[in-house]
């Protein structure tokens, strides 16, 4: 089994943690690269919406599911 992880979705970190928070609600383990607050801590600039959620390769059908939902309730 792989042990890839894959990028599901970016954002500003307030919606990667609404979406954190229903990955964590089915068991679905996830890394977040918040490259705006590393950035922020180098002294560099970073665009604020580069905040990156990954999953295991093996959960992306289910995360994506997860992923599609959410995105269609905070588009409406």
């Amino acid at each position: 089994m792989t042990t890839a992880h894959i990028k599901i979705f970016s954002g500003s970190s307030i919606i990667v943690k609404g979406l954190q928070n229903l990955l964590e609600d089915k068991n679905i383990n996830y890394i977040i690269k918040d490259k705006f607050e590393s950035a922020r801590l180098a002294g560099f600039g970073e665009q604020m919406n580069s905040v990156e959620l990954h999953v295991l390769n093996s959960d992306l059908e289910k995360a994506q599911l997860i992923v599609d939902t959410y995105k269609a309730e905070i588009n409406s």
